[in-house]
C-alpha cells in the first residue's frame, strides 16, 4: 500500500523536483501539489492524503496555519514540515499546530523519504537542528505529575518512534489501552502531540535525545 502526499510549495520547481524525486520509490505516490495554504487545505479535504508535505512560507494562508486546519479537520492526515526556517516562532509555531517532523530543505534525500514514511506510521522525525533547538524551546510543567511505571514504558516506544500497535505488540497489552496511557502522558507533561511529548520528556530527561529508531 502506497503513501499519498500532498505538496506544498510555492515554487513549482520545488514541487516539480520533489514529485519527481519521491516518484521513484514506488512506496511513495504524490497525488497532487498546491502553491498555497488555501489551496493546501482545499485539496487535503478533497484527498484525504496521508501525508502533507508543508513549506511554511507560502501565500494566502502561511504553513503553520495551514498545518492547524488540517491537523484539526483531518486528524488521520499527517504534516512534515520542509523549509527553510528555523526560528523560533516558525519551529514551536509548527509544532504545537500539530506538524509530526520538521525537516530543513538541506536535509538528505534518504531523511526526507525516512520522514514521510515515519509519519505515515504516526511516528515522529526531527531534523537534528529542529530537535536541539526544540528542546530549549518547548515548554514543560515546573512539577509534572509522575508517569506511572507502564506510562514510562510507553513514553520511551513513543520516543523511538514506534506507533500504537507495535507499542501494544511490544508491551502485550491492547491498542486501546496504549491510546489510553498516550492520552495520560500528554496531560501530564502539559503537551498536545506526540511530538511534544517527545520534546518535553527529553527535556525532563525521562528518554534519551533521539526520535528516531
Amino acid at each position: 500500500m502506497t503513501i499519498r502526499i500532498l505538496i506544498v510549495d510555492d515554487h513549482s520547481v520545488v514541487r516539480e523536483g520533489l514529485r519527481m524525486f519521491l516518484g521513484r520509490d514506488p512506496e511513495l505516490e504524490v497525488v497532487d501539489e498546491a502553491a498555497d495554504g488555501a489551496r493546501a487545505i482545499e485539496k487535503a479535504r478533497e484527498l484525504r492524503p496521508d501525508v502533507v508535505l508543508m513549506d511554511l512560507v507560502i501565500p494566502v494562508i502561511d504553513g503553520i496555519a495551514a498545518t492547524s486546519i488540517i491537523r484539526c479537520e483531518l486528524p488521520e492526515t499527517e504534516v512534515v514540515v520542509l523549509t527553510n526556517m528555523l526560528e523560533s516562532a516558525s519551529v514551536t509555531g509548527a509544532i504545537r499546530a500539530g506538524a509530526i517532523s520538521y525537516l530543513l530543505k538541506d536535509a538528505q534525500a534518504s531523511e526526507l523519504r525516512t520522514a514521510i514514511k515515519a509519519a505515515a506510521a504516526g511516528q515522529v522525525h526531527l531534523s537534528p537542528q529542529a530537535s536541539a533547538y526544540l528542546l530549549h524551546e518547548v515548554r514543560t510543567p515546573e512539577s509534572p505529575v509522575p508517569l506511572t511505571e507502564r506510562e514510562a514504558d510507553v513514553l520511551n516506544l513513543l520516543a523511538q518512534g514506534y506507533t500504537n500497535k507495535e507499542i501494544a505488540h511490544t508491551l502485550h497489552i491492547a491498542e486501546d489501552t496504549v491510546k489510553s496511557h498516550v492520552r495520560h502522558i500528554l496531560a501530564k507533561l502539559g503537551a498536545q502531540s506526540r511530538t511534544q511529548a517527545t520534546l518535553a520528556a527529553m527535556r525532563l530527561g525521562l528518554v534519551a535525545h533521539e526520535t528516531k529508531r
